[in-house]
């Protein structure tokens, strides 16, 4: 059976080791201004990709660097010094879909995937690129029948990539979709001077517009104000079929989310999928990891196009549709490693006996604990207040610094009040 490889994504090192700590395989970053998250606030800088492919060489996973942003003339020499980085660096691939960045870097001996922004939806692309790259990610509007179709090509030509491998298929499998054909979208440049296609989307189709006649002034009324923007992709309950179609690597989507999201979305996946390895892939499970991956950052969800379905999933309203948020309540400022209990300062809010919180750090990644035991001045109580140094049994190494959240779920009384998505 092939290696199934869960690609997730990493916009912080702490959303980096929360990937690890899901079971990733690989993790994908970009660094600088050539990718299609250049303006995130969660980016990297060309001098932190030496760092993250140590991490990812530690704990056994690989590590994929995206350029893949169109690249005009004057940035031909930043695209080949970045190249160059990636391969000093020991990245394990990068990801492109310009011909400057396919070229420069197979000159160079650097490993390619081919980026979602090549729109790859028939075999003879998959020929061409085959060139270049020993991974390419499909269309992610094409059906899973012609996906299957694809890869059956694939085995039965004997299509090879670089290393003389059979090319391996990559598809989305989890995160944010918009109206985009593969990414390729205008809007922003039209109304911002802001391209999408730069890593630079200001994200104009999330917005509720009215509609109206210039002429008359009549407002139309739309059933659903977020005509525009699509629920994220949600595979889990298709997951089996796409495996079955022949797909070995599977992209989650999410740079600019938080470390507890990659953390449980990739760790869903990997339990879904080795559930489809040991035949346990069941209505039950399907069940019971959608509603985990319901409690972090989404838009309400579909199937995208898999199931050749058309357009018409859209938002119910603005923003994430999670079924818990995160409160931030303080940071870690000691960890007694012999005890394992962590010195937690209270910030803001309260933590009580019997709360969820969560600890998020550039080394920690991403903890989840329960607060089963609270201690002041080593003394149990039932609740720490702003103000208070507790600590609280935690069963992970933790770091000074690391912030706290408290994890509530719909209908507690801070979940709309000052909350960061999951």
């Amino acid at each position: 059976m092939q290696e199934i490889e869960i690609m997730s994504p990493a916009g912080s090192f702490d959303a980096l080791m929360a990937a690890i700590q899901g079971g990733a395989g690989s993790v994908y970053f970009g660094a600088g201004q050539l990718n299609m998250r250049a303006r995130s606030s969660s980016n990297f800088s060309p001098d932190d990709i030496r760092r993250i492919t140590e991490i990812c060489r530690e704990h056994g996973v690989k590590s994929y660097l995206t350029l893949n942003t169109i690249i005009y003339d004057e940035e031909l020499p930043l695209m080949r010094e970045m190249v160059d980085l990636a391969k000093k660096s020991g990245v394990s691939a990068i990801i492109a879909s310009d011909l400057s960045v396919l070229d420069y870097a197979r000159s160079q001996g650097v490993e390619i995937h081919i980026s979602t922004q090549c729109n790859i939806t028939n075999t003879e692309a998959v020929k061409f690129y085959a060139k270049y790259a020993d991974v390419m990610v499909l269309a992610r509007e094409l059906n899973i029948g012609q996906m299957e179709g694809i890869t059956r090509a694939i085995r039965e030509e004997l299509i090879t990539g670089p290393k003389g491998e059979l090319v391996q298929i990559e598809v989305f499998v989890h995160g944010a979709l918009c109206m985009a054909v593969s990414g390729k979208c205008y809007i922003s440049l039209d109304n911002f001077n802001s391209s999408a296609n730069r890593g630079a989307c200001m994200q104009p189709c999330r917005r509720a517009y009215h509609v109206k006649d210039v002429d008359n002034q009549i407002e139309l009324e739309v059933d659903n104000k977020y005509i525009m923007s699509p629920k994220d992709l949600m595979t889990l309950p298709i997951l089996d079929r796409l495996l079955d179609a022949g797909v070995t690597v599977l992209k989650i989507e999410g740079r600019g989310r938080s470390a507890e999201y990659v953390k449980t979305v990739t760790r869903t996946y990997h339990e879904a999928v080795e559930a489809w390895k040991n035949r346990q892939y069941t209505r039950e499970n399907v069940e019971k990891w959608t509603a985990e991956v319901n409690k972090v950052y989404n838009r309400g969800f579909w199937s995208g196009y898999y199931l050749g379905e058309k357009t018409g999933e859209w938002s119910e309203r603005y923003g994430s549709q999670a079924t818990q948020k995160k409160v931030y309540i303080g940071k870690v400022v000691n960890f007694f490693a012999k005890l394992n209990v962590a010195e937690i300062k209270i910030e803001t809010h309260s933590l009580s006996v019997g709360d969820s919180f969560l600890v998020i750090g550039p080394t920690t990644g991403a903890y989840e604990g329960k607060a089963d035991e609270i201690r002041v001045e080593l003394k149990p109580i039932g609740q720490a207040v702003k103000g208070d140094h507790c600590s609280v049994p935690v069963t992970e190494t933790l770091r000074r610094g690391d912030k706290v959240y408290l994890v509530v779920d719909a209908g507690h009384p801070l979940f709309q009040v000052q909350t960061e998505k999951l």
